[in-house]
């Protein structure tokens, strides 16, 4: 279900994660997935829908679960919203990396890169 090289990187990551087809679309949830200290909680489940036509087509946005904050108890900037995936509902993060994809070059592991840079950002 996944290219060897994302399946590599996350086994090398040591994380947890499940797999699933859900919509035509490939759906990732690393579980226990840690936040930087400006958000809480500082874990969730994170789930990642890779499109169909991946990796020529771009991974966009990502979701959580539970609902993360920041410290300050304040909503993340474009993260209000909530959708139904794999029978769950899950807190979205809209964040668009579409310019930034370099089609088949790009993979989960930079992916999961932009994800951290954007969290390490603390908006």
């Amino acid at each position: 279900m996944l290219l060897e090289d994302d399946e590599l990187f996350l086994k090398e990551k040591g994380y947890s994660y499940t797999t699933a087809i859900e919509n035509s679309a490939i759906h990732i949830v690393i579980h226990g997935f840690s936040f930087p200290l400006m958000y809480q909680p500082r874990q969730a489940d994170l789930l990642i829908r890779l499109p169909p036509g991946y990796p020529q087509a771009n991974p966009d946005m990502f979701w959580t679960r539970p609902d993360i904050t920041l410290a300050s108890g304040a909503m993340p900037q474009a993260a209000g919203t909530h959708e139904p995936y794999l029978g769950q509902t899950w807190q979205r993060w809209s964040r668009h990396w579409g310019g930034a994809w370099r089609a088949g070059l790009d993979t989960l592991r930079t992916f999961i890169a932009a994800i951290q840079a954007d969290l390490n950002r603390g908006v």
